[in-house]
C-alpha cells in the first residue's frame, strides 16, 4: 500500500501520544512500526494479544536479559539478533513474553539503532526494513506541514481545522499519486 496512513487522529496535542494506541485500530497479524515514544509494555502486550506485530525502538534504558541469539550477517548492518526477556518487574509484569531485540548499525548516519519486535518468524534485516519504512509516514507528515501553510488556518474551531486537515492531506495523497504515475 505504500506510506500512506491507515488511520489519523487529530488531538488537541495536550495528551501523550502513547493513548493513541487505545483508539488506533489495529488488524490482526497487521505489523504496527511505532517510535520510542510508543513505549508501554501494557499497550503492546494487547497488541500482541490480538494477534498483530510491531516493530519499535528500544529506549536506551531498557533492562532485559538475553535468553538466546541468532548468528548475523555484519555486512548487511545487522549487529544482533537475540530473544530477551525484561529484568525488571513491572516490565515482566506488563509484557510477560519473549521480545526479540534486533541491533542494526546504520553506515549512512553512523548510528546504532535497536528495535524490539514481539515478530520471530520474519528475518532480522527485514525488522529493521519495516522500521524504517516509518520514515515515509513522518516524511509524508514533514511534507503536509512545510508545503501547506498549516499554521495560518482560517478558523480555531476544532470541526473547521480538522476538515482542512484531511483534504490537505488527501491532496498531498493524490498528488504524491499523480507524480509517480507519469
Amino acid at each position: 500500500r505504500g506510506p500512506i496512513p491507515a488511520f489519523i487522529d487529530f488531538s488537541d496535542g495536550r495528551s501523550h501520544d502513547v493513548n493513541a494506541l487505545d483508539v488506533v485500530p489495529i488488524p490482526k497479524r497487521s505489523i504496527v512500526a511505532m517510535d520510542r515514544g510508543y513505549t508501554d509494555w501494557e499497550r503492546l502486550y494487547a497488541i500482541h494479544c490480538l494477534p498483530a506485530y510491531f516493530v519499535i525502538r528500544a529506549k536506551d534504558n531498557l533492562a532485559f536479559r538475553r535468553v538466546a541469539s541468532n548468528p548475523v550477517k555484519k555486512s548487511t548492518g545487522l549487529r544482533a539478533d537475540q530473544t530477551i526477556t525484561f529484568t525488571t518487574w513491572q516490565a515482566r509484569h506488563d509484557y510477560p513474553e519473549t521480545l526479540r531485540r534486533v541491533v542494526f548499525f546504520d553506515a549512512e548516519q553512523q548510528r546504532r539503532l535497536v528495535f524490539l519486535t514481539n515478530h520471530f518468524g520474519i528475518p532480522a534485516q527485514t525488522v529493521a526494513e519495516i522500521y524504517k519504512s516509518r520514515w515515509q509516514i513522518e516524511l509524508l507528515f514533514k511534507e503536509l506541514k512545510s508545503h501547506y501553510r498549516l499554521e495560518d488556518l482560517p478558523s480555531r474551531k476544532p470541526h473547521i481545522v480538522e476538515a482542512l486537515l484531511y483534504a490537505t492531506l488527501v491532496t498531498l495523497v493524490v498528488s504524491r499519486r499523480l507524480l509517480r504515475a507519469v
